[in-house]
């Protein structure tokens, strides 16, 4: 410190500290050999508390205000000095200024998961992060608990401090709630003001802060849950599977009939999609259509229905009813070379020559066009 320092030092007889980082908590006034004047003016603005600090002992504390440091607005430090009737010459102290305005956009996050047993999902584990905002309510146990010796302490300071209180008490109020995963997002609110209670109840009386405002901005499942959670939600939207998936072969058979170039490939898709289609419009196997209630008594047993195989690209698909392949010719699925076979003829021949079949294709071919107008 250079001599007109020293000289300032010694001639200024006014403390006060003015704030432009709003993220300061405490702050020491510097002053060569902390030297104060008798009469020396304490100026203390709103949102600020000052203590004095005599040989590591806690002294005065002022609110906001202007005081003249006198023996009689400084009654614990003239007891600590052994002052009876006042004093001439300087003497030493620490001025501490405490900020008691609110600190703000203050982050918080669960550093790691946090293990919740749901009702419905069981096991699993939820993270979250928000903000919040910090005040000092007790200037000297902050000054004892946290700050020491320390002249520039900011909220940075203990930002990982808090954090780690926030998230311990976040994990502690889910387990005493024991709110469904599925319902968290609907009491954010609620939640937030609980886990504030919570945080202050543990930084109040043990470092003298505040937490005025706590949000919970977000809480989100692991990432296979939540793709499970949309899977349930794609399904209950669907609704009736049945119908969505007649729905998705029809579409599947537009495309692959307006694709010409799909080749043998396309033709045994739209072959085997034709029959998964074939089988869902024809009557059940028992005799009864679905959703048609059965006459009354119990029905004879069916009798036995010949199962047809057709070769497609060099693969058995099947087995098919008589019925489904004749649907199958109808839409041109199945043509007169295609290879079938069934226990009935022993060998895999052409549709066109197999009897029973035979019929299906005079009745699919088209008639020929009319003669011309006389």
């Amino acid at each position: 410190m250079g001599l007109f320092d020293v000289l300032r030092g010694e001639l200024i007889d006014i403390i006060e500290w003015i704030d432009d980082s709003n993220r300061t908590l405490v702050w020491r006034f510097p002053r060569h050999q902390n030297e104060i004047k008798n009469g020396a003016q304490l100026i203390v603005r709103p949102g600020q508390v000052a203590v004095l600090v005599k040989g590591g002992e806690l002294a005065d504390v002022y609110e906001p205000g202007h005081y003249e440091l006198t023996t009689q607005n400084m009654p614990i430090l003239s007891t600590l000095q052994g002052w009876k009737y006042g004093f001439e010459s300087p003497f030493k102290a620490e001025v501490y200024f405490v900020s008691t305005k609110q600190v703000t956009d203050l982050k918080w996050g669960t550093p790691n998961p946090i293990m919740l047993r749901d009702p419905e999902f069981g096991p699993i584990r939820i993270r979250a992060f928000g903000s919040y905002t910090l005040r000092a309510v007790d200037a000297t146990a902050l000054l004892k608990e946290l700050v020491g010796t320390d002249g520039d302490f900011s909220a940075d300071d203990i930002t990982e401090l808090l954090r780690n209180i926030i998230g311990s008490s976040f994990a502690d109020l889910l387990g005493k709630l024991q709110v469904p995963a599925l319902d968290l997002a609907a009491k954010y609110s609620e939640l937030s003001e609980a886990l504030r209670k919570e945080v202050v109840e543990r930084i109040d009386d043990e470092y003298g802060l505040d937490c005025p405002q706590l949000y919970i901005v977000n809480i989100s499942l692991p990432e296979a849950v939540e793709k499970a959670l949309d899977t349930r939600t794609s399904m209950g939207v669907i609704g009736n599977m049945d119908t969505f998936q007649q729905y998705q072969m029809g579409q599947a058979m537009t495309a692959a009939a307006e694709n010409p170039s799909g080749g043998g490939a396309a033709d045994g898709m739209g072959l085997g999609m034709g029959f998964a289609m074939a089988s869902r419009m024809m009557p059940g196997q028992g005799g009864v259509a679905p959703g048609v209630p059965a006459a009354g008594g119990v029905a004879p047993p069916p009798p036995p229905v010949a199962q047809w195989h057709v070769a497609v690209n060099g693969q058995t698909q099947g087995p098919f009813s008589l019925e489904q392949l004749a649907t199958a010719i109808g839409s041109g699925d199945v043509g007169q070379g295609t290879m079938v076979w069934t226990a009935a003829i022993g060998g895999w021949t052409a549709a066109g020559q197999v009897p029973q079949l035979a019929g299906y294709f005079q009745a699919a071919t088209p008639p020929p066009p009319p003669p011309p107008a006389s």
